[in-house]
Formats: C-alpha cells, sequence, structure tokens
C-alpha cells in the first residue's frame, strides 16, 4: 500500500484526491487504465494535442502511451478519480484460466470514453469504500476486482477484447517521424526504445545514423530551440515553458539555456 495526503494505492486501485492543480510526474503509461472521474477535470496532453476529461467521465485507456497529465479541482472544491490499472501479468493469467483465444492485433484508439453505464458506475462506487478502509484490500480482493472490471468491459463493448489481450509488443516504426512528435515527453530513453520497437542499443544506433548525434544531445537540443520559439515569438513565461518541452526543473532549464544560448529565458 502507497499511502499519502493526494493519492492511495492499494495493489492496482488507486484513488486521487487533490484541491490544487497538480501535474503527474510520470509520461509513460506502461499498463492499460480503467478510470472514473469523481469530480474536477484532467487534461491529458498527448502528441495529438490536449483533451480534457471532466467528472463523470469513465475511460478506458491502452498501454504504452505517452501522456502527460494535469488534475484540475473544480473551484472551490476537489480533483477526485479513481483507477485500477490492468497488467498484463494479469491478463495473461486470466487468459489462460479461462482458455481464450488469441487475440487480433489492436490498432483502435488508444483512449476509449464508455457511455453512462448504470453496472461501471456501480463497479466504481464499490471501490470507494477500501480506500477508506485499505486492511479490507487484500491482494485477493483486489484480484476479484481486476476480474470484475474486465467482465465488465468485455460485457460492455465485446471490441475491447483485442483492446485487452493483445500482447504484442510495439512494433519498428519511423524513428524521426516518432521523436519529432514526442521529444517533448521527459522519459528514458529505455522507453522511447521500447515505444519504437526497438531494444536500446538498436535505438542508439539508429537515432545516430538519422539524426547525426546521440538521442541525449538531440533531445536537449530540440527542447531548447522550442523553449526559445514559445518564449520569444509566443510571449510565454519560461514558468509556463519549462515542463511543456520536457525539462524536469526550472533552474535546470534556465542554466541549461543560459548555456545554449548565452541569456537567461526571462531576458529573451
Amino acid at each position: 500500500m502507497m499511502e499519502d495526503k493526494s493519492h492511495i494505492l492499494l495493489n492496482n486501485l488507486l484513488y486521487s484526491c487533490v484541491d490544487k492543480k497538480q501535474r503527474s510526474n510520470e509520461s509513460f503509461v506502461p499498463e492499460h487504465a480503467f478510470g472514473y472521474m469523481i469530480s474536477g477535470e484532467t487534461h491529458q496532453k498527448t502528441n495529438e494535442g490536449t483533451r480534457v476529461f471532466g467528472a463523470g467521465t469513465i475511460a478506458l485507456a491502452r498501454r504504452n502511451q505517452l501522456v502527460r497529465s494535469e488534475k484540475v479541482p473544480e473551484p472551490g472544491g476537489e480533483f477526485k478519480a479513481i483507477n485500477i490499472f490492468i497488467d498484463q501479468q494479469f491478463l495473461r493469467r486470466y487468459s489462460a484460466e479461462h482458455k481464450l483465444a488469441p487475440a487480433k492485433p489492436y490498432t483502435g484508439d488508444h483512449i476509449h470514453i464508455l457511455q453512462p453505464d448504470p453496472f461501471i458506475k456501480g463497479y466504481f462506487d464499490s471501490l470507494k469504500p477500501y480506500f477508506d478502509h485499505p486492511e479490507r484490500a487484500t491482494d485477493n480482493m483486489a484480484e476479484l476486482k481486476t476480474k470484475e472490471a474486465v467482465e465488465l468491459l468485455l460485457n460492455f463493448n465485446p471490441d475491447f477484447y483485442d483492446f485487452l489481450f493483445d500482447f504484442s509488443e510495439p512494433y519498428k516504426i519511423d524513428l524521426e517521424a516518432y521523436m519529432n512528435q514526442n521529444y517533448m515527453f521527459n522519459v528514458p530513453a529505455t522507453q522511447f526504445a521500447k515505444l519504437t520497437g526497438r531494444s536500446l542499443a538498436s535505438f542508439k544506433r539508429d537515432f545516430e545514423k538519422v539524426f547525426r548525434m546521440a538521442p541525449g544531445q538531440w533531445l536537449q537540443q530540440k527542447r531548447l530551440n522550442e523553449a526559445y520559439y514559445l518564449i520569444r515569438e509566443k510571449g510565454q513565461k519560461p514558468s509556463e515553458v519549462y515542463l511543456e518541452v520536457g525539462f524536469e526543473n526550472l533552474s535546470h532549464f534556465s542554466y541549461t539555456f543560459k548555456k545554449a544560448f548565452g541569456i537567461v529565458p526571462s531576458r529573451v
């Protein structure tokens, strides 16, 4: 169990409750996530833009995604949400237990917004007491609740079968196009390698062939150039820009920016 003032994680069940805007630290989503927005909004940015999900939204998000999210409380209130993570290990056990046929390669949307459904809403309501009484959230109970989630999803939409049970890993894709679309996500090279269908060694080798420099050097240069453009041409503040382009903190961004351009970002 992991618990702090804003998040409670019980096995694979996560309850979030914040009263101020909060950005996620994690940009890589490794497992399927099935979630319900109780109050407030979540703003999710991918390479295709930003989508806003409000209170009452029930969504299913596919694994192996790069996404940057922000939790936004309702005016004068709180942001609250419940997520259950459905990992590959569990799904393989479920598939073997039920003797499921192999799924087809999934090629659909990475995020599905589900229409209101009383059974699914009731399911998420049934999870709430466990966050008030975490001692009742045993491993066996989490397993049962995860099975219930899968059964509900398959009953709601049989097309989710391929979404859930396609165990294939990302195939080798166009490295140049992918990196130019996703450079702003601050994840390790190992994640970029996986998402482009390569081993780490192959990723680094292919990267240097395409960009004529190492991944870390290219990413820093690309992010700094984008930051310069946003500050100079779009009038954005350094404090608004550094996270958007993939830096972790403002002081490191300012130091690196000055080293590259000879001027601190606030003076551009």
